[in-house]
């Protein structure tokens, strides 16, 4: 059996393949800045080993998020070694690299992470050669589901919207500002949360401040982030993620406008890790 798992700040998607046959489970999201090898361990014990049958790991292939530094990837691991006790072989790679060979496979290109975060790099077909600092949702994520559902936040606090969408938040949240705010600045996974606030702009497509939310907040993830790379102008631009997926119409006009080569969107890099561990290089 290969195990395949996809870990960002919300969710662990993992793929088990076995014999032609994949099956997928889901789990919390795993990050080394939250989790110990410890909970690592007892998460994958409780929630995928006790449901597997008693099978050989060839090999796990893990990328997450907070998995780029040596030591993260120790950590991650150290956590799968206890858990999966019977695995020959453990990868630990960071997201960034999950997207790249989904949508990139082994050729050259700027794969994108577009999320409950945002991330970017380029890609040689080996290994990511160039990558803009992702600082996280306090300081940058930009384009990201946390940053365009804080700015529907801001559009609701400040009462922004017009009469029909703060007509439409309230009736879909039933939120007031002490609540917004204890959630942001005192509970656990603010990320995630303001995250959860992304969705209202795709249900309510059409109207213009929700497009001009969706176009402002990509366009400031092209600014920031592909804008840096002089690989952007000679190389295909390949999106991955929720928000990437569900904008994708977005991202085709503005590399459109911007006169750049739009590759492949993928609402999941699982989905394109599957043949690439599968096939031979």
């Amino acid at each position: 059996m290969i195990i395949i798992a996809d870990s960002g700040a919300t969710k662990t998607t993992w793929i088990f393949c076995q014999g032609g046959d994949t099956n997928r489970m889901q789990t919390e999201g795993i990050s080394p800045y939250f989790f110990s090898a410890t909970q690592i361990a007892q998460l994958v014990k409780e929630k995928l080993v006790s449901r597997m049958p008693a099978v050989t790991i060839e090999a796990i292939h893990f990328y997450g998020t907070g998995c780029a530094s040596p030591e993260n990837q120790q950590l991650v691991k150290d956590g799968l070694t206890k858990g999966f006790k019977t695995a020959e072989h453990i990868e630990v790679q960071s997201d960034l690299m999950a997207a790249a060979r989904a949508l990139c496979g082994r050729s050259k290109g700027v794969a994108c992470i577009l999320g409950t975060g945002s991330n970017s790099g380029v890609f040689d077909g080996n290994n990511i050669i160039r990558n803009n600092p992702a600082p996280g949702f306090i300081l940058g994520d930009e384009g990201s589901g946390a940053y365009l559902g804080r700015k529907v936040l801001q559009y609701f606090i400040y009462s922004t919207f017009d009469e029909d969408l703060m007509h439409k938040f309230n009736l879909k949240y039933k939120l007031d500002y002490r609540t917004i705010l204890d959630h942001v600045y005192k509970q656990p996974w603010p990320n995630r949360y303001l995250a959860s606030f992304a969705p209202f702009l795709s249900e309510n497509r059409g109207h213009y401040m929700v497009e001009n939310i969706i176009e402002d907040g990509l366009i400031d993830f092209f600014h920031h982030h592909l804008f840096k790379y002089p690989e952007t102008w000679q190389q295909p631009i390949h999106f991955t993620g929720s928000i990437a997926w569900h904008f994708k119409d977005v991202l085709a006009d503005l590399c459109k406008s911007l006169q750049l080569e739009l590759g492949q969107i993928l609402q999941e890099p699982v989905n394109g890790l599957i043949p690439y561990h599968l096939q031979t290089p």
